[in-house]
């Protein structure tokens, strides 16, 4: 019986041997590790390209008219990600149909566009963020007899929320105010300028 007893003590302790060996080569490759951020979050850095619609909203200083209407167009830029914190450069071009007609003058901004630097907080799928920089575009005014335009630019800033819906596309809302600097306008004989504010949603496609 002694002897029985000892044999089958022997197999059991080769046995747990052999077993933790093989864990051990089983988890070799495998080995648990932690990062900062869950594996699953999504990564806002790179670059991006898109499109957006909108609404903006103006006045023109040294005039009574106060140019508004719908706009859209495309955005592009690139993302640095240190953690939570987003840095990132933007540029946009945008087509518009503000206008807007008083007396004998009306005013219009065809086109404008931005050039600017963002940074956000982001929380996984969810970035909030500032912005501000350079705008620039036309505008255009026109009296019973004569169209005159000038393209100028000045600078602008805002805020925005964008939301990461697949792997690599995200959406956004996004408030600007823009201004444009005076030009003198030979049908008004004063400087005119254009203030602006600017609601848009857009989709972004992440490279």
């Amino acid at each position: 019986m002694r002897k029985l007893a000892m044999a089958t003590a022997t197999i059991l302790a080769a046995g747990a041997t052999a077993a933790q060996a093989a864990d051990m080569g089983y988890y070799g490759s495998r080995t648990p590790y932690t990062v900062n951020q869950p594996l699953n979050a999504f990564s806002w850095a790179g670059p991006y390209l898109g499109g957006n619609l909108g609404y903006s909203f103006g006045n023109v200083t040294n005039n009574i008219t106060k140019p508004s209407g719908f706009s859209g167009g495309v955005q592009g830029g690139y993302n640095w990600q240190s953690g939570n914190i987003v840095f990132g450069l933007e540029g946009d071009i945008q087509f518009s149909t503000a206008d807007d007609t008083f007396a004998p003058y009306k005013f219009s901004n065809p086109w404008f566009g931005t050039a600017r630097g963002r940074v956000g907080y982001a929380m996984n799928d969810v970035l909030l963020y500032a912005t501000g920089g350079l705008a620039f575009g036309q505008l255009k005014g026109q009296n019973l007899l004569i169209t005159e335009s000038h393209t100028t630019a000045g600078w602008t800033v805002g805020a925005g929320a964008e939301f990461a819906f697949a792997p690599k596309l995200s959406a956004k809302v996004e408030y600007l105010y823009g201004s444009l600097s005076t030009n003198n306008f030979f049908i008004t004989g004063a400087p005119n300028g254009y203030n602006f504010g600017l609601v848009r949603a857009g989709i972004n496609y992440h490279f």
